[in-house]
């Protein structure tokens, strides 16, 4: 958990203690923020290409695209 960096051990500790919701699809929404970084310009290049190849694999693997 360390390695993830402080705003997302932060909101993993707010859904734990159901200070936020937890949300049942988490893999699709996933695949939707990777989408919105991969069709937002203002993104530098390199980080698209970084969010589309994890998308790519994430479709590929047994995620059930819905």
């Amino acid at each position: 958990m360390n390695k993830y960096n402080e705003l997302i051990r932060e909101r993993y500790a707010q859904i734990g203690s159901n200070d936020l919701g937890y949300i049942d699809d988490a893999l699709g929404a996933v695949m939707t923020v990777l989408n919105e970084i991969v069709e937002n310009q203002q993104v530098p290049q390199d980080l698209r290409e970084k969010a589309a190849y994890a998308a790519a694999n994430l479709l590929i693997s047994d995620y059930d695209v819905k």
